[in-house]
């Protein structure tokens, strides 16, 4: 049974809201927050593509948010990647627009020569062939990329100090008990929360919705003052457990020119079908289910212009 499904939009997330925060509070936070963001810096090897974004001219951009089912439960081996989803910023449309991709997805993974589930790219390729991977597939330019493993996951929900979540379904995972309604969650339940598909009629699609409504809850928490005042707490959490090819340059500059682009999140999930093949289980998206999917997303990246 596969463990530590993580939530890697709070990379995103904590990252924008903790340098947009250093515009008001001073040299010594600044100074603290390039120190660690330089440590998750970690550059990745592509196919040979032009991606460049000019960040000075609110040029749309993506970022591949990877979640790693490594760093906690004794597990240290390189992972997979459990969890993904595609983020598209767009200034010109004030709006965000993620895309969950469910970890069994059968897709070509480029730069191996096979066809597999689209989370063995990480285990095979690293970062950058997963970037290759959901570049072909959807039929956009990756961009960027940001990774969280499951012990970092854990440890930014609680450096801000829990968060909240509306839970729609009881149900018992490792050693919590989950009620219906509005519930607080520390980092382990937390963990476990985003953990749990067995139970839950519409599987791996439920935890992502999960997953997702972690991700709103700990950004909501950093946004806040309660967690401005936690900023320290949050960057120990990073530093081991995030990498991204992101410089501090680059998240300076969205931080600051590109926040309206985050006022509005819209989620989305690309939907498949379960097959088997050779005795594995498998998602199939079907041809016009992906041609929606990446018509948003080329839209957002003014690539149908």
């Amino acid at each position: 049974m596969s463990k530590g499904k993580k939530i890697i939009l709070i990379v995103l997330g904590a990252i924008i809201a903790l340098t947009v925060v250093v515009v008001g509070i001073g040299a010594k936070v600044y100074f603290d927050l390039s120190d660690s963001v330089q440590k998750t810096y970690e550059s990745v090897e592509r196919q040979e593509t032009e991606r460049t974004i000019n960040l000075t001219q609110k040029e749309p951009f993506s970022v591949l948010l990877l979640g790693i089912d490594t760093g906690d439960l004794g597990r240290t081996e390189v992972g997979r990647s459990d969890t993904m989803m595609v983020a598209t910023v767009s200034p010109a449309n004030k709006k965000t627009s993620i895309v969950s991709i469910a970890r069994d997805t059968y897709v070509k993974i480029i730069g191996h020569g096979t066809e597999d589930k689209i989370n063995h790219a990480y285990a095979f390729g690293g970062a950058g062939m997963s970037m290759d991977t959901v570049e072909s597939y959807l039929d956009i330019p990756i961009n960027h990329y940001a990774a969280i493993n499951m012990k970092g996951l854990k440890e930014l929900v609680t450096a801000v100090g829990g968060i909240k979540v509306l839970n729609e379904q009881k149900f018992k995972q490792d050693d919590y008990t989950f009620d219906n309604g509005e519930i607080t969650l520390d980092g382990d339940q937390a963990l476990s929360y985003s953990r749990m598909r067995k139970e839950d009629p519409r599987g791996d699609y439920g935890r992502q919705e999960r997953q997702r409504q972690i991700v709103a809850g700990v950004v909501k928490k950093l946004l806040s003052v309660d967690g401005v005042s936690k900023y320290r707490e949050v960057l120990d959490a990073m530093e081991g457990n995030v990498t991204t090819d992101m410089s501090f340059t680059d998240m300076k500059k969205i931080a600051l020119d590109y926040r309206e682009a985050f006022s509005t999140v819209e989620q989305d999930q690309l939907q498949g079908d379960g097959f088997m093949q050779d005795g594995i289980s498998y998602q199939r998206v079907s041809d016009d289910e992906l041609a929606r999917v990446q018509n948003k997303l080329q839209t957002q990246l003014e690539q149908n212009e």
